[in-house]
């Protein structure tokens, strides 16, 4: 990996617009995947596809077997997001980690890191806000906003996300999905 030299800063805006402008567009995947792995670590048998737009090239760590899917973004600029094991992150989905408080007179920002456990799923256009911690095998239904952390094995959905169901907790070790192209 590259020293944080390289990953703020006017040198980090740069090697940004790169992964944002020029990365995310290769059609190759091992391409793409070896730039992404000298910014920020990434598991063996994980996939990120195209599209995919970072506010920050550091604070981002992706775990083994896990999918990224197109057209995804990732904001660390207020903190870490880990995304653990065995995760399907569908296409377009939204992680942040700083916002601003509409309640505060001067609008500030505020931030917190957010943890995917392992073996959940964030189906399509989902966002995720900050300080977030979704528990090991929870689903988030296609569209829902999370703004507060999600228990194990559950389902939420909806704006803003609430618990809908339950998730069977025996599931296997998925398959790497290793697309040439994407």
């Amino acid at each position: 990996m590259l020293p944080d030299f390289f990953r703020s800063g006017n040198k980090g805006q740069f090697f940004r617009w790169i992964a944002n402008a020029w990365i995310g567009k290769i059609p190759f995947r091992a391409m793409r995947m070896g730039y992404y792995r000298l910014f920020f670590p990434i598991g063996k048998s994980s996939v990120i596809l195209m599209g995919l737009r970072l506010r920050k090239m550091k604070d981002l760590e992706i775990g083994h077997t896990s999918n990224i899917n197109p057209f995804c973004m990732f904001d660390t600029r207020g903190g870490h997001i880990r995304i653990g094991n065995c995760v399907d992150i569908a296409p377009e989905v939204n992680i942040w980690t700083l916002e601003h408080d509409f309640q505060d007179p001067d609008f500030r920002t505020k931030s917190g890191s957010v943890e995917i456990g392992d073996f959940v799923w964030i189906a399509n256009r989902a966002i995720i806000l900050p300080g977030v911690k979704i528990g090991e095998g929870a689903v988030v239904a296609a569209g829902a906003v999370v703004t507060k952390s999600v228990e194990p094995w559950t389902l939420v959905g909806g704006v803003p996300a609430k618990p809908i169901g339950k998730r069977n907790p025996e599931q296997n070790p998925r398959k790497p999905y290793n697309p040439f192209l994407w």
